[in-house]
């Protein structure tokens, strides 16, 4: 489907038409296509692929892209819509392809020449080849421009040696989006390049699969370059300003990982309401217990505060708002938190069992916690507040 560029005006907080089709869309995607196959893709600890043409006939790898590049429209809150819907089944599987479309591929869409998107940002948004972006290393996570990864000149090439760390999609790349310093200097933020290398590139190798607490089924994995050759038609954006292209993305990185956390705990909200109705305890239904209704409504409530807050984040950076990176780095921090609290709340609810693998809640447990974490730590999203408050 295709999203109409029109935003939902901040002080009304509800979605637009255009919005609200789309949300009942990737609802019902998600429902149809994506929750019969959770199960299986957790316990064997992959992606189903089968899902890739899915989601690219369904506009849902396209949604803010350039429509000449096969892009379906919309922004911002249009992804947030979409990383709610897909958290709602799993974290796993919505992570992937996620950072695929929305992740790497936007740094192919921002700053490619017309040439290097066709070539590897259309092949992305039709479903036909999986994007990751190699920024983080062992030594490097928040601290971006800490990164050692390095570019030498050879020629009219490059040569990439250097190891990447916690690469989401690294098994499954066939195009990644690469950070690796180009120069020094006493400025740590200049000097930074990013190139595009193939996934079979000679020199490029990969490590096992990591074994994570959560996200079963997305595949995370260290990448190492050895001497890996790139032309100069690979450079992406501008030489030497990569830090300040990565930040330019990380704001609806920062958003749709919101709305992964908002997806999340309503998932499990509807999960323990749906446990406490049914579940006997002392002769009633324990939903009727004040202990545990009122625990529903504080969670209810938190949800609706992280929804609200993800969905005005998204909304401002779609509008241009100044106070963009403020929200956005509220929402963030919230949304992660109310994960990991609702859902801690709803394996309580559970009781033992929600320690049991066989529920859903056990599974959103496991993938709340990286939330507070992947994207830009809680720490970070503070450090960022504190900054815009002057202090």
């Amino acid at each position: 489907m295709t999203v109409t560029a029109t935003h939902t005006p901040a002080s009304s907080f509800e979605l637009d038409d255009d919005h609200r089709e789309l949300s009942e869309v990737c609802r019902a995607f998600v429902e149809r296509e994506v929750m019969p196959l959770v199960p299986a893709a957790e316990r064997e600890g992959t992606f189903p692929v089968e899902l890739w043409p899915k989601l690219a006939a369904a506009g849902l790898l396209g949604l803010g892209h350039p429509e000449e590049h096969g892009g379906t429209g919309g922004g911002v809150l249009a992804l947030a819509i979409l990383s709610e819907a897909l958290a709602h089944a799993s974290g796993g599987v919505a992570i992937t392809p996620l950072v695929s479309a929305y992740m790497a591929a936007p740094h192919l869409a921002s700053f490619g020449t017309p040439e290097q998107r066709r070539r590897f940002l259309e092949p992305v948004l039709r479903g036909e080849a999986v994007a990751a972006i190699a920024v983080t290393e062992s030594g490097a996570g928040s601290d971006v421009a800490g990164l050692r990864t390095r570019a030498a000149p050879d020629g009219e090439d490059w040569l990439l040696s250097g190891a990447k760390m916690f690469i989401t999609n690294a098994g499954l790349a066939d195009v990644l989006v690469v950070a690796a310093r180009t120069e020094d200097g006493a400025d740590r933020h200049r000097g930074i390049t990013t190139f595009i290398v193939d996934g079979g590139a000679p020199g490029l190798s990969l490590g096992a699969p990591l074994q994570k607490m959560g996200w079963h089924a997305s595949d995370t994995r260290e990448i190492v370059l050895d001497e890996v050759r790139v032309g100069s038609d690979r450079i992406l954006g501008e030489p030497g300003r990569a830090f300040q292209q990565i930040m330019q993305c990380f704001e609806a990185e920062r958003v749709s990982l919101a709305g992964m956390g908002v997806g999340l705990a309503q998932a499990a909200l509807d999960d323990a309401v749906r446990y406490a109705r049914d579940r006997n305890a002392f002769g009633a239904p324990i939903s009727r217990r004040q202990a545990i209704s009122h625990r529903l409504g504080e969670m209810a409530t938190e949800v609706a505060a992280a929804r609200l807050l993800t969905y005005q984040a998204a909304e401002r950076c779609d509008s241009g708002h100044p106070e963009a990176a403020t929200t956005v780095a509220m929402a963030k921090l919230l949304a992660s938190r109310v994960a990991n609290t609702v859902v801690d709340g709803a394996v309580q609810i559970f009781g033992g069992m929600g320690f049991m693998e066989e529920t859903r809640v056990a599974m959103h447990y496991r993938d709340a916690r990286i939330l507070r974490i992947g994207g830009g730590t809680d720490e970070v999203q503070l450090e960022i507040l504190a900054k815009r408050m002057g202090l």
